[in-house]
């Protein structure tokens, strides 16, 4: 991403000087270096990429656990816990890998992993974050550190990766460094002052770009639209993982019909992002842009936009998990809100992605975003069948009414 502009000559004699264009040289056991892709060089997602996007989706997989912990009574004490806590860690856990996994976008858009040297160091980030994934459920009750040490990790290959792209990476290490600090004093620390911890490291990486500018980091649109589309399929994917689970091997009518609304469901969130030439038409968008606008745009739609649209698969993933459970019985306030919200904040993504990338507007969606939060009362009285079937009906008459031969202006949905 970006970071301070103060650090580039004494770094880079500390590494060996810089080398054409500004790129950093760094250490002999880079040997294997190759150019950074060209501007004009068209770039695709690798397969690596697509791996280590496996392993990230793995990762906020568990966020949907520590979602669905909230909605669990407590062992001990017999009492629910609180649904609030829960959604705010995975918010504050969310904010600082979602930072990470951007950044390793970035990464590979200007350092492709073409040559054994960059493969290897991929994948060590992967190995950070797993370790991330598998301390998450514990990272505010004693495993904080071991979710720091994985964070570690992914900072200091990405850093010395990117430094191989250009010297203006620099910039933005004092920032992950700092958030790196953050998340290993809450590790060692409980209550509200982990927390207050752990909110500082978020807003210490994501108030960044607006400190350190976005000049010195050029990006190829084809590359960041197809990771991003790939990312959202990989989650949507996961959603179906949480249907299987919530499904405990049971096989009944009820569940059978409960677990085809969660997979038309999930079918209705991929045809809003894929459903047109959307993708297509986000590329030119980005294309048409100068570098720096480019950077803008991409942190707008792609970092930000693409927040609540995770975010949104997270918590319908956790919705369908709980309500699969009992699909016949009336549904909790925190799994019947978090099935209705996820399809909200998506819906409100795919909103922000739009209208910072200029694509044409889709009012009733929005409007069916708003009417989402209306099945919320469906669930708790009703069923959580009942709520599925709202909801996934509402999505699809939708979608229908865009698909209409006389809705087909880009303005009116």
């Amino acid at each position: 991403m970006a970071g301070f502009g103060w650090g580039g000559v004494n770094w880079s004699r500390l590494v060996g000087g810089r080398g054409d264009h500004g790129r950093v040289r760094l250490p002999g056991w880079f040997s294997e270096r190759v150019e950074p892709a060209s501007g004009e060089q068209e770039l695709r997602v690798s397969t690596l990429e697509l791996f280590f996007d496996l392993v990230f989706v793995f990762t906020v997989t568990q966020l949907t656990t520590l979602l669905v912990d909230g909605f669990e009574p407590s062992e001990a004490g017999g009492q629910q816990a609180s649904p609030v806590v829960g959604a705010l860690r995975v918010l504050l856990v969310f904010g600082v890998i979602w930072w990470m996994y951007s950044g390793y976008a970035w990464l590979t858009n200007a350092v492709p992993p073409v040559r054994a040297a960059r493969r290897v160091l991929v994948l060590v980030g992967m190995a950070g974050f797993l370790i991330m994934a598998l301390a998450i459920p514990t990272a505010f009750d004693g495993g904080g550190w071991a979710f720091a040490l994985g964070y570690l990790i992914i900072v200091l290959v990405h850093a010395g990766l990117y430094l191989q792209a250009t010297a203006s990476f620099v910039r933005v290490v004092p920032f992950n460094l700092g958030a790196t600090a953050l998340l290993f004093a809450a590790g060692f620390t409980e209550g509200t002052l982990t927390h207050l911890l752990w909110g500082a490291a978020v807003v210490l990486v994501w108030v960044s770009p607006y400190f350190v500018g976005q000049k010195g980091f050029p990006l190829h649109p084809g590359h960041i639209v197809e990771r991003h589309g790939l990312l959202v399929i990989v989650a949507l994917g996961e959603s179906v993982v949480a249907i299987g689970i919530g499904a405990h091997g049971v096989v009944n009518p009820a569940l059978l019909v409960a677990a085809t609304l969660g997979l038309a469901l999930g079918a209705c969130l991929w045809w809003v992002y894929f459903g047109g030439d959307d993708p297509e038409a986000a590329e030119h968008a980005l294309a048409r842009a100068d570098v720096v606008r480019r950077t803008q745009l991409i942190l707008g739609a792609y970092f930000y936009g693409h927040i609540p649209m995770l975010l949104g698969i997270v918590a319908v993933a956790a919705g369908v998990k709980k309500a699969l459970g009992h699909p016949l019985d009336h549904m909790h306030a925190g799994p019947a809100l978090a099935l209705s919200a996820g399809v909200t904040l998506y819906l409100l993504g795919d909103l922000l992605y739009r209208r910072v990338l200029g694509l044409p507007r889709r009012p009733l969606r929005t409007a069916a975003g708003v009417l989402a939060l209306a099945a919320v009362p469906v669930g708790l009285l009703g069923s959580a069948l009942a709520q599925l079937a709202v909801l996934t009906v509402l999505l699809v008459a939708t979608l229908a009414v865009r698909a209409a031969p006389h809705r087909e202006s880009a303005v009116v949905d």
